[in-house]
């Protein structure tokens, strides 16, 4: 138990950097773009860079914790990378189907994913709704 303890706060440590760094870029990113962009296509890039840039670091998170499932945990549970993919994707999101499920030491290691998974996808939504809230009080002062 100790090591899915620390292993879990490791990877949990990880994510919030790497989701730090991506979105702490992406609002960068934003406001050249906003500057750039007056027009309503400007919005429309702005919107669809956030969503899709939102996706691609939560993907690279969820790759992340698949991949310590699949060193730590083992072939025997995963068979293989994909469904270690499946088990952090379904983990990650808390959806939790439990087709899947961790036995032994490294149990609470999905624990602490999807702990880390509730904050990281409140913190997207809260970014999201930032720049939507943005884009609207621009366009009614227009």
């Amino acid at each position: 138990m100790i090591r899915s303890f620390f292993a879990g706060t490791l990877l949990t440590i990880v994510t919030i950097f790497l989701h730090a760094g991506g979105t702490a870029y992406l609002i960068r990113f934003l406001k050249y773009q906003a500057q750039k962009h007056k027009s309503r296509i400007g919005e429309f890039r702005v919107l669809s860079t956030t969503a899709v840039a939102l996706l691609f670091i939560h993907t690279l998170e969820v790759m992340i914790w698949a991949a310590a499932y699949f060193i730590l945990v083992g072939n025997d549970k995963f068979g293989d990378f994909e469904t270690a993919v499946y088990f952090s994707t379904v983990t990650f999101t808390s959806l939790g189907y439990g087709d899947i499920v961790i036995e032994g030491p490294w149990r609470m290691l999905s624990a602490f994913q999807v702990m880390t998974g509730i904050l990281i996808f409140g913190w997207s939504t809260a970014l999201f709704f930032t720049v939507v809230q943005r884009i609207w009080q621009k366009s009614k002062n227009e």
